[in-house]
């Protein structure tokens, strides 16, 4: 881990120096990229400076304690206390930078909720998901956008996208991504019998648009007509947009706004998430690996929540943290949760920082 720090305080020193660079400044889209990257690094480097110069001054303390001069050994003595505090807040903040990797500081992240095994049941526990997850991103003062939804005839969701803007959302929301499972018996089930159903969630960062550069050749657009449940259609124009990304494969469609150009804008943005999301994790195995052993992979198939009705339980399988409040969750208080799975990700970073030097 500090090697991690040491790269990513390189890399700032090396992007400051691209800064002055004159091919650089000529080069206005070459710079915003610079620029960009430095502005993300420039807490996380500066705080690692000023605890590598802590730790340089609490070990110049410490040799003059051996010193044959009284006042030195005065001195160093009275100022130790102060500069290992300093130090240990300065190392809590770098933490804090840390947990929840480099894409922990971004305003803006894309969440899609899928219902899974179950039915209808699976769908309405789907918007369960949503109203959750809306009313909890409410709470924190953020923007939330549904961008897409894919509704049933009962009121549930097969599918739904949403965009939060805000301080914190995807550092906090990342750890929803996984299986959710729900135990509950179904209004439509006569015998009261317990059913269990699922849906996915899966949380991305949304890249600036200097971070994924997308060309009209890069990618197919089809336009379709919009269509509901039932295969009912929502309108008679051509508005609905698919977009096709040749280079990964991946597919995108949006139909919920009744204008073409709308709808397309909301593709490109989902794209873009999904398409950076797809290259970070080719180009950052090792760091996936390690995210791996410390919450979990955050891989659709991953089981990582229990919700409970019958017994107002909540259980999240990843810390094996149990709570009896499931109405308080559903309702948007997600603080219980998330703040024990952040302090569980700290703790795990801090045994891998290791202890410095006294």
């Amino acid at each position: 881990m500090r090697d991690t720090l040491e790269e990513k305080l390189a890399r700032y020193q090396e992007l400051e120096r691209l800064m002055t660079d004159p091919e650089v400044l000529a080069d206005s889209q070459r710079l915003a990229e610079v620029a960009r990257e430095h502005g993300m690094l420039a807490r996380l480097a500066t705080k690692y400076q000023t605890f590598k110069r802590l730790t340089d001054e609490i070990a110049q303390a410490n040799t003059m304690l051996q010193s044959s001069d009284p006042e030195e050994r005065e001195l160093a003595e009275l100022e130790l206390p102060e500069l290992k505090e300093r130090r240990e807040a300065v190392w809590n903040d770098l933490l804090d930078l840390t947990v929840g990797g480099e894409d922990a500081a971004r305003r803006r992240c894309v969440m899609e909720i899928r219902a899974g095994a179950g039915g209808d049941e699976a769908a309405l526990f789907a918007r369960d998901l949503y109203e959750m997850y809306r009313r909890f991103g409410e709470s924190q003062g953020w923007k939330v956008e549904v961008m897409g939804a894919n509704a049933t005839e009962l009121g549930g969701f097969k599918e739904i996208t949403l965009a939060f803007t805000g301080e914190g959302t995807y550092r906090m929301l990342q750890y929803e991504s996984g299986g959710h499972r729900v135990q509950r018996v179904p209004e439509t089930e006569a015998q009261g019998r317990i059913h269990t159903s699922a849906a996915t969630v899966a949380v991305l960062p949304e890249p600036e648009d200097v971070e994924v550069e997308l060309k009209p050749d890069d990618y197919r657009k089809d336009i379709f007509h919009a269509s509901g449940p039932g295969g009912q259609h929502v309108n008679k124009t051509a508005s609905a947009v698919r977009l096709t990304h040749y280079e990964t494969g991946i597919v995108v469609s949006m139909q919920d706004e009744k204008s073409q150009h709308k709808n397309l804008a909301k593709a490109l943005r989902i794209l873009k998430s999904r398409i950076y999301e797809h290259r970070r994790r080719q180009q950052h195995e090792e760091r996936a690996a390690e995210r791996k052993s410390l919450v979990g992979s955050g891989d659709r198939s991953q089981r990582i929540r229990t919700y409970n009705f019958p017994q107002n339980r909540v259980t999240d399988h990843r810390i094996n943290l149990t709570l009896y409040k499931l109405d308080q969750i559903l309702a948007g208080d997600l603080h219980p949760l998330l703040d024990a799975l952040i302090e569980h990700d700290r703790q795990q970073y801090r045994d891998a920082m290791g202890a410095f030097d006294s």
